[in-house]
């Protein structure tokens, strides 16, 4: 009979399970034993707890199967949190398994213990406590509940001593998660027709939900045969081409107010997809009324907000009735949107002068269109954001939901793993590089051949421009380490390529993607860039 790490072995290997990721602890080494004679999953050791969260986030989101990441008693399960806090607001599968005491010791002081199911409860969908008897079924039942309806992490906390005990198994239970009572469908669907029906200047506003059901077609299709311009919430990149005529740009990113002037004449806003977990829709909508179209009942402020429709269900069947719909008549003037378009793509253009914005541009020219890059929290995402030509959604990774700094080189890592014939880069600042910078030796361990781009401003420059525009002293508490700290000519024996100019970037952003390892660019510039393009109003007086 199979003792307890080994049924947990087994039952994560059944679910699809490759990877878990985290930082051994004596209680875990049973487990770690029993992965490693476990064909076809692999137990991986990184620099912290939050890192392993980061890459299981990552992973979950990626393949679809629930990422898998570990941390022990106390400090290592606080460590993880970050990480799962991600997954649950950036709407990621996800098994957090953390150490916890045995029952004896549940309700004693005792070193490193705190109340791990009460640590993960309000970031999670779901925390319980794995039991000998039941590891085949609590395994199957949180896998279930972390992919049911809107993706999120699930902890299970693991009692010491467990490990090498056997119990029969259980027969699996299936979960299914509550389903919130919604509005009439029929009713709504009239209701929608109704308003569309006069509407003249409709937007559709695509989020999260759209990018997880996989309806960039039949979104573009709608778009299409009604001539609806389309804004994007930041983590939807990809959802549709940059150039086509009916994208108007990103909420909330760099040069928020020109994307502005075009949603700003909407006469209806239609969320397809949309969660309020990026932006609210109170944040930027102009005072028109609201369709709301998703697997999850609408969350505003009904003062704010005129909610004339919900229609929650399958997005995609709810589409194909919205694309049957009778074609009313169009006031938009798609020259002048265009014309908006080109004119924030062009003050986005670094035009040969060197900066955060020609970083990215370089970026962009040298990583293949199939690549994959992933990016930090700070003033580049707010530029990126906006200025990055995304092919597919999946192609960017970003955290917005939870917007954790330290995310980027986690997040390469798990997608290189993930991906292991697709080049791979990041994109972080120096203050996001100071967090992660122990993991180039996990990079380098590894042997993960990924490109980490770092912008080095000597600057929390996002908050920086915050405090500026209070009248704050902008250098108190966001200066960093000037830029001769920055000397070494590689970490952990990764080699980096130093860049202060459009010339050197270039030759740089070259060399590093005809290498075959890892390397780290450190691209030198000035931060005041950003102040004339980032943190722009998103909602029209």
């Amino acid at each position: 009979m199979l003792n307890v790490a080994q049924q947990f072995a087994k039952s994560l290997q059944a679910i699809g399970v490759k990877f878990v990721f985290g930082v051994p602890s004596g209680n875990m080494i049973d487990y770690i034993e029993a992965i490693r004679q476990e064909e076809g999953i692999e137990y991986i050791t990184v620099g912290h707890e939050a890192t392993a969260a980061i890459m299981a986030d990552v992973c979950g989101r990626i393949t679809g199967v629930p990422g898998v990441c570990f941390g022990t008693f106390g400090p290592g399960a606080t460590n993880l949190s970050s990480g799962v806090g991600g997954a649950f607001l950036d709407r990621s599968p996800m098994l957090a398994f953390t150490d916890e005491m045995p029952d004896k010791l549940l309700h004693r002081t005792v070193q490193m213990r705190i109340d791990h199911q009460a640590l993960f409860a309000p970031i999670t969908k779901w925390t319980t406590r794995m039991q000998a008897s039941t590891v085949k079924n609590t395994i199957l039942q949180a896998s279930n509940i972390a992919k049911a309806n809107i993706n999120g992490p699930v902890h299970i906390g693991v009692p010491s001593g467990i490990a090498s005990l056997t119990k029969a198994q259980v027969e699996t239970e299936i979960w299914e998660e509550n389903q919130p009572i919604t509005p009439d469908f029929n009713i709504e669907l009239e209701k929608f027709k109704k308003a569309f029906k006069y509407s003249r200047k409709p937007i559709i506003a695509i989020g999260l939900s759209a990018v997880r059901c996989g309806a960039s077609v039949q979104i573009k299709k709608l778009a299409e045969k009604f001539s609806i311009p389309i804004v994007l919430t930041p983590m939807s990149k990809g959802m549709l081409n940059e150039d086509h005529p009916l994208y108007i740009g990103v909420l909330f990113h760099a040069l928020s107010n020109i994307v502005a002037e075009t949603y700003g004449q909407a006469d209806l806003v239609i969320g397809i997809g949309y969660d309020p977990v990026e932006i609210n829709y109170e944040d930027w909508m102009p005072r028109v009324p609201l369709v709301h179209i998703d697997i999850k009942p609408v969350d505003v402020d009904l003062d704010a907000i005129i909610l004339e429709a919900e229609l929650i269900g399958q997005l995609k069947t709810v589409l194909e009735l919205f694309t049957n719909f009778a074609k009313p008549a169009n006031n938009w003037d798609l020259n002048e949107v265009q014309k908006r378009k080109t004119k924030m793509f062009q003050a986005l253009s670094p035009s040969n002068q060197w900066g955060p914005r020609a970083v990215i541009s370089e970026l962009r020219k040298s990583l293949p269109v199939e690549g994959i890059l992933s990016v930090d929290v700070g003033a580049h995402l707010h530029l990126l954001g906006q200025q990055w030509r995304t092919p597919l959604p999946e192609k960017l990774i970003m955290t917005n939901g939870w917007s954790s700094m330290g995310f980027a080189i986690p997040a390469a890592m798990a997608a290189k793993i993930s991906n292991p014939d697709l080049p791979v880069a990041c994109l972080l600042g120096d203050g996001g590089f100071f967090m992660t910078v122990g993991e180039l030796a996990t990079i380098k361990r590894l042997n993960l051949a990924i490109v980490i781009v770092i912008i080095i401003d000597c600057s929390l420059s996002l908050i920086e421009i915050k405090q500026q525009k209070k009248g704050f002293d902008s250098s108190y508490g966001t200066s960093l380490n000037p830029a001769n700290y920055f000397t070494s000519d590689s970490y952990f024996g990764i080699p980096v390529l130093k860049v202060t100019d459009l010339a050197s970037c270039q030759r740089a952003m070259l060399k590093a993607f005809q290498m075959k390892e890892a390397v780290v660019i450190e691209a030198h510039v000035d931060g005041d860039e950003y102040k004339n393009l980032v943190l722009k109003p998103t909602k029209l007086s």
